[in-house]
């Protein structure tokens, strides 16, 4: 039991690793593109995207709440 929980300590331990490696590499980038005065433009372009991710995220979990599962979903039934 107690190399279990080791083992799961240290996946948690490197998941949050990768997580804050992202996070200081994203902010890297956007702190390069303001440097450079780049960052309105990578907005202009990223802010549809953005808003089109947050919509099928939001459609999907609308049909989460409705109750079909996915594989029914698949099927083309509701």
């Amino acid at each position: 039991m107690e190399t279990y929980l080791n083992l799961m300590l240290i996946r948690f331990g490197l998941i949050v690793g990768g997580l804050v490696v992202l996070a200081l590499l994203v902010f890297a980038i956007a702190l390069t593109l303001k440097r450079r005065g780049k960052l309105d433009e990578v907005r202009r372009y990223a802010d549809p995207v953005m808003r089109a991710g947050l919509r099928a995220a939001a459609r999907r979990l609308e049909g989460r709440r409705s109750g079909a599962s996915w594989s029914r979903r698949q099927d083309g039934q509701r």
